[in-house]
C-alpha cells in the first residue's frame, strides 16, 4: 500500500483552510450541538475501552454532550477505523487510535482507506511500556543474560503473543532485530491465553502490556527483565529499559484521539483543549496510572507527527520481519 508522503501528511496534519475568523469562532462555540460517538476498535472492559470511557465522560461534562462510546471490533480494528474514515468530517465521529493502527498501516495491504491520509490528528492520551517477563525459573535474570542464553540457543525460545501483528509481537520482532538473536514466534487468539500458556512454561518470554503482568510480578509468578519504552515505568521503577542494553530500542503502547481528514480546525482544536486538560486533571492522573500509562499531551501538529513516525517505525520491522496480516 502506498504511504503518503511524509511530508505531505505533516503539512495536511498542521495545515487548514483559511475561514473567517468570526465563521470559525462561531463554528467552535457551537459545537457540539449533539452526541459525539467516539468509534473503539477493542472489546469492552479493557484498557482501550476504559480508556475512552474515562475521557469521554470529562468531555460530556466539559462540553454538555454525551460522547457515547462504540465498540467496533473485528479485522485487527481496521473495521472500526475505516468507520471513522467514511463519516462526516463534521467533529462527531472521533476515533481512539492506537499503536495497532500504525502497525496495520503497513501488515494489512488490502485497507481500503490509508491512515495518514484520511484521518486528522486531534490528540495524543497516554503511554506506557510492555515488560519483558519470563518464568522465574528461567535461566536469564538480566536482558544480557537473555540474549548471550538465546544466542547460545538459537531458535529454541518462544516468545507469545496476543496474534500475529499485535503490537506485543512487533515489539519482540523489534527486539530480536536489535538484539541479533533467534527466537520463535507463537500467536495466541489474545493476550490472556498467551500469558496462560507463559506461566505453565509452554513458552518462555513475552513483551506484556504493564498493567496486565503487574499483578503476576509482584506475586513473584513472572521475572521482569526490562520495560520497553525509553525510560522507566513508574510502577516498576527498579526495572532496567531494554534500551538500557539494546541501542535504539523504543516500544509502547499508546493511545490517541483522531477524526474523519477535513475535520474543521477549529473542532480539533477544542478537542485538543479540553483533552489536555483532562490529562492534567489529578483524578483522571490517577486513573491513567491504573491502566499503566502515563499522560502523553501534545498539540494535533504535534501527534499527527508522532503519528507519522510510528507508521515510519514500524513499517520498517514488518517488512524487515515479513509479517503477513493473519
Amino acid at each position: 500500500m502506498k504511504l503518503p508522503h511524509r511530508r505531505q501528511f505533516l503539512h495536511l496534519a498542521a495545515g487548514a483552510a483559511a475561514l473567517p475568523a468570526a465563521s470559525r469562532i462561531a463554528r467552535a462555540q457551537a459545537y457540539p450541538s449533539r452526541p459525539v460517538h467516539w468509534i473503539v476498535t477493542a472489546a469492552p472492559g479493557g484498557a482501550a475501552d476504559i480508556l475512552a470511557r474515562l475521557l469521554g465522560s470529562w468531555l460530556s461534562e466539559r462540553l454538555g454532550q454525551q460522547f457515547v462510546v462504540e465498540n467496533r471490533t473485528g479485522a485487527g480494528g481496521n473495521i472500526g477505523t475505516e468507520a471513522v474514515v467514511r463519516a462526516p468530517p463534521d467533529g462527531y465521529t472521533l476515533h481512539l487510535t492506537a499503536t495497532s493502527d500504525a502497525i496495520n498501516a503497513t501488515l494489512d495491504e488490502k485497507l481500503s482507506f490509508n491512515l495518514l491520509r484520511d484521518i486528522a490528528p486531534v490528540a495524543s492520551l497516554i503511554r506506557g511500556p510492555f515488560v519483558m517477563v519470563v518464568q522465574p525459573s528461567f535461566p536469564a535474570k538480566t536482558v544480557p543474560e537473555f540474549i548471550a542464553y538465546a544466542k547460545a540457543n538459537p531458535g529454541k525460545i518462544n516468545f507469545a503473543s496476543g496474534g500475529t501483528g499485535f503490537a506485543a509481537h512487533v515489539s519482540g520482532e523489534l527486539f530480536k532485530m536489535l538484539a541479533g538473536v533467534e527466537m520463535i514466534h507463537v500467536p495466541y487468539r489474545g493476550q490472556a491465553p498467551a500469558m496462560t500458556d507463559l506461566l505453565g512454561g509452554q513458552v518462555q518470554v513475552m513483551f506484556d502490556p504493564v498493567v496486565s503482568s503487574i499483578t503476576h510480578i509482584r506475586a513473584g509468578r513472572l521475572r521482569p527483565l526490562a520495560v520497553t519504552t525509553s525510560t522507566r515505568s513508574e510502577v516498576l521503577p527498579d526495572v532496567p529499559t531494554v534500551g538500557d542494553f539494546v541501542l535504539g530500542y523504543d516500544a509502547s503502547i499508546w493511545f490517541g484521539v483522531s477524526a474523519p481528514r477535513n475535520t474543521p480546525v477549529e473542532i480539533v482544536d477544542k478537542l485538543n483543549k479540553e483533552i489536555n486538560a483532562g490529562l492534567a486533571d489529578p483524578k483522571i492522573k490517577a486513573r491513567l496510572s491504573d491502566l499503566g500509562g502515563v499522560p502523553m499531551s501534545m498539540t494535533s501538529a504535534e501527534f499527527g507527527k508522532f503519528l507519522a513516525d510510528e507508521v515510519e517505525k514500524w513499517a520498517k520491522v514488518v517488512r524487515a520481519a515479513n509479517i503477513k496480516a493473519g
